[in-house]
């Protein structure tokens, strides 16, 4: 399959936020191994290119923008009332045989904006004489502002902005709009789809943290939990892993956690790690819901400021350790949104939870002068179930919290290519 994306774009500036939106697109497809054919004008300066624009994967093609040696000029047609320039014929014609040769060898033209703007009036005449000539090429019309009050008389030479296309899906991106999308170009409903906007929270991050989401997808799963530590028993890791397998079965959600752990010398790693696995799967955890970083290009630890970028993305943490002085990583992880478990009976952990509103368990823990030791009836797995349910409750109705897991996952590139964008090409 060969998607081309039709913008006419002058530049890649980022403060125009259609450029941003192309961007989240090329991603989603380039990530499938698609290929894409990206259709500019031909004054859209190579200079210009950053972030994904720079992928070699991409197929550039430049329209030109001058006819008989002058360079062309845009009109606003956004109102049905305007005059047509005397050249506008001619620039259409012209465009048109270009978008024909450009658009042979696809399968799907997506267009952002060329059938909607005003300023495009020219190239949506254009691509719209070179359908015709295009027959086994799918149209997808993008409209990326408020749909246009249709007239109660269209001139016939303003019809273009409101008149539908064969062989076209027209998309907006809320399905709030559809309806008034759908009376603007006088279509029914079911040829318009909702193709949300997504965050691309992952491109803002630190390099370390899109290094690993090359190899771990950190957006997708429904409860993200990031838990940083020297790789030492005390942390106690392996009950992070526990807690998290039951919040899994518990709750029925799909739950990742990454360790970010650094070696330490009393501790044999590979024994450890094997242990975390072994207690997490026993709990309800999949073998692919446990990540060391360590074992994903970071042998000796995570940097510390892009362990602050993944509490940016995860939403819930879990401190079960033996011991603490303070519990820095806990303000940190709330500092970054996440819900917050902790363990009471650590005399610092308690402090802080208090002051942070945490969620308290209790676990085994070095007090001042003694150690406590926890028993759990019947067992320490109805224990975890039970405290499960409750947290899993209490982050639903967390307005804050659902509000950053929904932005992280619905407003995502996954999500949004899977359920949405996706079905619409492969259609």
């Amino acid at each position: 399959m060969k998607v081309a994306i039709l913008t006419m774009f002058n530049g890649l500036s980022t403060t125009y936020s259609l450029v941003n939106v192309v961007a989240e697109h090329l991603h989603m497809l380039l990530d499938n191994n698609i290929a894409v054919k990206m259709i500019v004008t031909e004054n859209c300066s190579d200079n210009e290119k950053w972030g994904i624009f720079l992928d070699e994967r991409i197929e550039w093609v430049k329209i030109k923008n001058t006819l008989n040696g002058k360079q062309i000029e845009l009109f606003d047609y956004s109102t049905p009332d305007k005059k047509l320039h005397h050249t506008f014929y001619e620039e259409a014609d012209m465009f048109a045989a270009e978008f024909i040769d450009v658009l042979q060898d696809v399968d799907v033209c997506m267009m952002h904006d060329i059938l909607y703007q005003g300023w495009h009036y020219v190239h949506n005449i254009a691509i719209r004489k070179a359908q015709p000539n295009l027959p086994k090429v799918k149209f997808i019309a993008f409209a990326h502002s408020f749909p246009a009050n249709r007239p109660i008389v269209v001139p016939e030479k303003m019809s273009g902005r409101y008149t539908g296309m064969d062989n076209t899906v027209f998309v907006y991106p809320s399905q709030s709009g559809i309806s008034a999308l759908a009376k603007q170009y006088h279509i029914p409903e079911g040829k318009c789809r909702v193709i949300y906007n997504t965050v691309p929270i992952i491109e803002y991050l630190s390099k370390d943290v899109k290094t690993l989401h090359d190899n771990v997808d950190l957006l997708s799963s429904e409860v993200l939990i990031v838990y940083a530590g020297r790789f030492s028993t005390g942390k106690k890791f392996e009950k992070v892993a526990a807690l998290a397998g039951s919040f899994k079965r518990m709750n029925e959600k799909t739950v990742k956690v990454i360790f970010c752990d650094f070696p330490c010398m009393d501790t044999p790693q590979q024994e450890y790690k094997d242990a975390i696995r072994y207690v997490g799967e026993f709990y309800g955890l999949d073998a692919n819901d446990i990540v060391f970083t360590s074992e994903n290009g970071y042998p000796n630890g995570f940097p510390r400021e892009a362990v602050l970028d993944l509490f940016t993305l995860s939403n819930l943490y879990i401190c079960p350790s033996f011991s603490e002085t303070f519990g820095l990583t806990v303000v940190e992880a709330a500092s970054r949104g996440n819900f917050i478990v902790v363990n009471k009976c650590v005399p610092a952990l308690e402090e802080i939870g208090k002051i942070l509103g945490a969620y308290f368990m209790e676990w085994d823990a070095r007090n001042y002068g003694f150690d406590t030791k926890q028993s759990y009836h019947p067992s320490e797995k109805s224990y975890y179930d039970e405290k499960s349910v409750e947290i899993g409750r209490l982050m639903r109705e967390n307005n804050a919290i659902m509000a950053k897991t929904m932005s992280r996952m619905r407003f995502g590139i996954s999500w949004v290519w899977e359920n949405q964008l996706k079905p619409l090409i492969e259609q």
